[in-house]
């Protein structure tokens, strides 16, 4: 389990993500826009770094519903390899069957 500080700080770190995430895009469109004037990318660059550093989607860490577990996740289903083997093997997850050949 991970440490419940840590879990939270990554929850807040979505909130912000989404609270931001308008804004985020707007300005990423106009600093990767090649047609745009180069005054208008640096400047749209420069609102971009002024923003929350957890206002960037790419803090947020992918972590296991039931665990908080960061590392081995699986993303479709949400769950981190440890859990996903054991809720596997009793049967919980719909579709997942052991492979045999």
């Amino acid at each position: 389990m991970a440490k419940k500080s840590s879990i939270n700080k990554n929850e807040k770190r979505k909130a912000m993500v989404k609270q931001y995430a308008p804004k985020f895009a707007a300005l990423r469109a106009i600093a990767n826009d090649q047609n745009a004037d180069d005054s208008d990318r640096l400047m749209a660059r420069l609102k971009m770094s002024a923003l929350p550093r957890n206002a960037n989607p790419t803090r947020v860490r992918n972590r296991c519903l039931l665990t908080g577990r960061p590392r081995a996740y699986y993303r479709k289903f949400r769950l981190s390899r440890i859990m996903l083997r054991d809720l596997a093997n009793k049967g919980l997850i719909p579709g997942v069957t052991k492979s045999s050949w």
